[in-house]
């Protein structure tokens, strides 16, 4: 048994698989365990003898009108989980969907007025976020992927922002010293999210007619701080 725990939220398994493996590559560690919400409601006995969890995207929105049984049952599940963080029980890291549902549970507005299409983008750490244990090395500035329909509309009460940019403010907060959020995709490689892109070619994430220019902008990018991040994450809760 792993540390560590990978939770997905992803329908597509194709694409679940090699999240899981992009995340087992980031994190620096030979076995991060897996748990797929989407198949497995969340026993928080399967929680037990874990120090971290890091939580994958998800094609799921909290602004989504119709949701689905499951999609109900998973923002339940991961709302546990970040109050099992946010007692320090355990340690979080969310991710891209999950910071709406992190936020929407502590009160806070989410938005789709600040999209980012599929790109790598930078963004800068706040004074809060260049003191942070996982952040703080990174700073003052780190380039990442994103590719998000909805985001934080402000930071919600109880947070301290880490890293923001002019396009989205609210790229990373932390709730008191377990809790991590992040709009943004920390784990792929250039490589690695390229190859997401073909499982959602026509979600609309980028316009599909440009795929090939889309997915060359991606490949040619030298992102490397998000995995650092992880890494760190790894060191300090794995």
């Amino acid at each position: 048994m792993s540390s560590l725990l990978y939770v997905c939220v992803r329908p597509e398994v194709g694409a679940a698989d090699a999240e899981h493996a992009s995340f087992r590559r980031a994190l620096g560690v030979d076995v991060v365990d897996r748990l797929d919400l989407l198949d497995e409601p969340l026993d928080p006995a399967r929680l037990a003898g874990y120090r971290g969890v890091v939580v994958g995207g998800s094609p799921f929105n909290v602004t989504d009108t119709e949701k689905s049984p499951a999609q109900l049952r998973v923002e339940a599940d991961l709302e546990y989980l970040a109050h099992r963080a946010i007692d320090a029980r355990i340690a979080v890291f969310f991710t891209c969907f999950s910071i709406g549902v992190v936020t929407r549970m502590l009160g806070g507005a989410v938005t789709t007025q600040t999209p980012e299409s599929a790109s790598a983008t930078v963004i800068r750490t706040t004074e809060a976020g260049a003191s942070d244990p996982i952040f703080g090395p990174s700073a003052p500035a780190l380039t990442v992927f994103t590719a998000h329909k909805e985001s934080a509309l402000a930071l919600p009460t109880g947070a301290t922002l880490l890293a923001t940019n002019d396009v989205c403010p609210v790229q990373a907060y932390r709730v008191g010293t377990h809790l991590y959020t992040a709009q943004f995709h920390p784990e792929p490689t250039p490589r690695d999210f390229a190859d997401r892109m073909t499982f959602y070619r026509t979600t609309g994430y980028f316009d599909p007619e440009e795929f090939d220019l889309v997915q060359g902008q991606v490949l040619s990018a030298s992102v490397t701080e998000g995995a650092a991040l992880l890494h760190r994450f790894a060191e300090n809760f794995g």
